[in-house]
């Protein structure tokens, strides 16, 4: 009998020391400050998609304009280490497409299109482990143009317009606050330059192409939980 109580006294300490530990370690990861190597923040972040336009068509001698689109998005960050980080976003937007002062003197529709922006950016932190954590990065981007549709029949023709897929290059700033534990809040801005050929079809035959450049500014603002 008495063997029996040591063996539930030992079991018993043993559980409270495991259970204590794992109370401590949880502890210790809210307890502490900014983010750092081997970290990894995944943030939800409201975007806005503005397109900063520029590009003349060749035959209708118009200009392009796209209309915002405001998204959720879905982003990870990795720390490699204190001070260097890579982030991948994903979210897709969709944009209303005129052609404005063309040669028919009027703004054509030209419908709306899907763009998914996977951007890949590394950035640097300069503030190692600190509870405001801003940065600078630079990266690719590679715009996805899907599901073109919605122009309206020209002349009484079938209008289609389709859009050609693009690298560009991406700029970023921004800065993460720790707001409790591994809670963080998040502001973003990000420069894309990225072009396209924008080509229009009435009755399946070309009338014009242009090639424009999108060039959009993504503004996001969210909250982020590092794991």
């Amino acid at each position: 009998m008495g063997e029996i109580l040591k063996s539930l006294h030992l079991l018993a300490f043993t559980s409270a020391l495991a259970l204590f530990s794992g109370v401590s370690a949880a502890n210790a990861d809210d307890a502490k400050v900014g983010l750092g190597a081997g970290d990894l923040l995944v943030r939800l972040r409201a975007l806005g998609a503005i397109p900063d336009v520029s590009g003349r068509d060749n035959g209708l001698h118009g200009k392009a304009s796209i209309s915002n689109d405001y998204v959720p998005e879905l982003d990870a960050a990795y720390y490699f280490s204190d001070h260097f980080a890579a982030e991948l976003i994903a979210g897709t937007t969709q944009h209303s497409v005129k052609d404005k002062g063309s040669t028919f003197g009027k703004t054509i529709d030209l419908g709306n299109v899907w763009l998914l922006p996977p951007t890949l950016t590394g950035q640097w932190h300069p503030l190692a482990r600190s509870a405001f954590d801003p940065y600078v990065g630079a990266g690719l981007n590679y715009s996805i143009f899907y599901d073109a549709g919605g122009a309206p029949a020209l002349g009484g023709q079938r209008t289609r317009v389709s859009y050609k897929n693009n690298f560009g290059e991406a700029l970023q700033v921004g800065a993460n606050y720790q707001v409790n534990g591994s809670w963080f809040v998040n502001v973003d801005v990000k420069k894309i330059f990225v072009s396209t050929t924008a080509v229009v079809k009435l009755n399946g035959t070309e009338a014009t192409r242009a090639n424009v450049r999108v060039d959009p500014w993504l503004v996001g603002v969210g909250v982020g939980y590092r794991f």
